[in-house]
């Protein structure tokens, strides 16, 4: 964070600063990070103390000072120099924003927001990724998205800093709003729409919705989806300039002849405005193209050559840990885990990737470990049922399916299958027996659920 003195802090935040030595004279600067977490802080930091229903972290101050916090943003006093406000993640939004602010007027900061029903967070490592090679970017880390994570990662960005890309998710209406009240994009990305947090909006139009927030507040570029028509849709919404990206509509960044590796990942010609650039990326999946459209055309709208995104994209080489990870074992297994969430969008996408994986002669057999896709409401059990006969019409040899939530697969698994290529487990542990007694060499095994199902367990304790 850029150097802010205490006195600084609580002018922003509107708070009183209760000091641990009324006495001291000399000025206290916060130089360092802005956390939550008082084992991640470090020399200069300011430790953000919330008072949650299960923790206190207002009991984690001396905790924070061992590892070099200097102050804390609370709402009482603690054994450090404290700035006391009524409601600490108000106070922590309105530092976000001042410090947002003063970076842009020093000159040179692009701020970009992404938000869709998925691919948020591949599209944000891309981004980030081809951007820092032109200058120092900050961007989410994980899917730090919402209306805690994403100003700490605001907070994050110092003089020197000339880009910052940022997730913003939402579970209702106005959250996206909220949020990029915060940081005014210059760019917006919306992604798509789909089916992810269904549960609580109730439809795709409430989705379309919400996810137009971060348009409407988009003063620079708005980069839309030319293939999702509720995306498409969204460029009524906003006085920025669109640009569009897609792979099956006239798009201004599109991608063009996409071919896949045996370890399904895509090579494809991205036609943009300034002519056409080859790409050969090193991640999996054909989904990761649009992805990497999607990224294109925010950096070139942030002033990027298209060569020049062409070759950083064909550079980058992993994504946030346990999203399509690729792990090729000595013994010929090969391990796909992309355990870290699931909708029914990117279930499909990543066995997908699954399937062009096991279409490589030297793969034995394809076996999908599945697990819940939780939020997705009332039609939550058929669109397990609809997962289940995807599988089957994508030729998977074996699924495992893990947990009385996610069971519903096996009925759409049931239809012309063995009795013995569809398999149920109870839980992780379960999981964990079989794939250890029944994956063998040469199998390429996919691992996917909802976050909360913690399947990414279960492909650790096999890799």
């Amino acid at each position: 964070m850029i150097a802010l003195t205490l006195a600084e802090i609580a002018a922003i935040t509107g708070g009183e600063i209760a000091a641990a030595d009324p006495a001291a004279t000399k000025p206290i600067v916060v130089d360092g990070p802005v956390v939550i977490d008082g084992r991640e802080a470090a020399a200069g930091s300011l430790f953000v103390a919330f008072a949650g229903e299960h923790t206190d972290g207002h009991l984690h101050a001396g905790q924070a000072a061992e590892n070099g916090a200097v102050a804390v943003l609370g709402s009482r006093p603690t054994a450090l120099p404290t700035v006391v406000v009524e409601d600490v993640q108000t106070a922590l939004q309105r530092l976000a924003k001042a410090v947002v602010t003063r970076v842009r007027q020093a000159g040179g900061l692009t701020v970009t927001g992404i938000t869709g029903s998925q691919g948020k967070t591949s599209v944000k490592d891309l981004l980030a990724a081809v951007l820092a090679q032109a200058a120092p970017t900050v961007a989410t880390k994980g899917s730090y998205n919402n209306e805690i994570g994403m100003p700490l990662t605001a907070l994050r960005v110092d003089a020197e800093t000339r880009f910052l890309v940022l997730e913003m998710g939402a579970r209702g209406k106005g959250h996206i709003a909220e949020l990029a009240s915060l940081v005014a994009p210059d760019i917006g990305i919306v992604l798509n729409v789909g089916f992810a947090h269904i549960g609580e909006f109730g439809s795709r139009e409430a989705i379309a919705e919400a996810k137009g927030e971060l348009i409407e507040a988009t003063t620079g570029v708005a980069v839309l989806n030319a293939d999702d028509e509720r995306v498409g849709a969204m460029a009524s919404r906003t006085s920025a300039r669109v640009i569009t990206f897609g792979q099956a509509q006239p798009a201004d960044v599109r991608v063009q002849d996409l071919t896949l590796d045996r370890l399904g990942r895509p090579s494809f010609t991205l036609a943009t405005p300034q002519g056409p650039v080859p790409v050969k990326l090193q991640l999996v999946g054909a989904h990761q193209a649009m992805n990497a459209a999607a990224a294109a055309a925010a950096a070139i709208a942030s002033g990027l050559t298209a060569r020049q995104v062409g070759a950083a994209l064909d550079a980058v080489t992993t994504l946030s840990k346990r999203r399509m990870e690729l792990h090729e074992l000595p013994d010929g297994r090969i391990v796909l885990n992309d355990a870290y969430n699931a909708n029914p969008d990117s279930m499909r996408a990543a066995i997908d990737a699954l399937a062009t994986i096991g279409a490589d002669s030297g793969v034995s057999r394809t076996i999908a470990v599945l697990g819940e896709m939780k939020e997705l409401g009332p039609g939550g059990e058929q669109e397990h049922v609809a997962i289940g006969q995807y599988a089957a019409g994508r030729g998977i040899d074996q699924v495992v399916v893990v947990g009385q939530d996610a069971r519903a697969m096996l009925d759409g698994l049931s239809a012309g299958r063995a009795a013995e290529s569809a398999v149920f487990v109870a839980d992780n542990a379960e999981a964990t027996a079989w794939v250890r007694d029944h994956v063998g060499p040469g199998d390429a095994v996919l691992f996917k659920a909802s976050n909360g199902a913690r399947l990414y367990e279960v492909a650790e304790a096999l890799l």
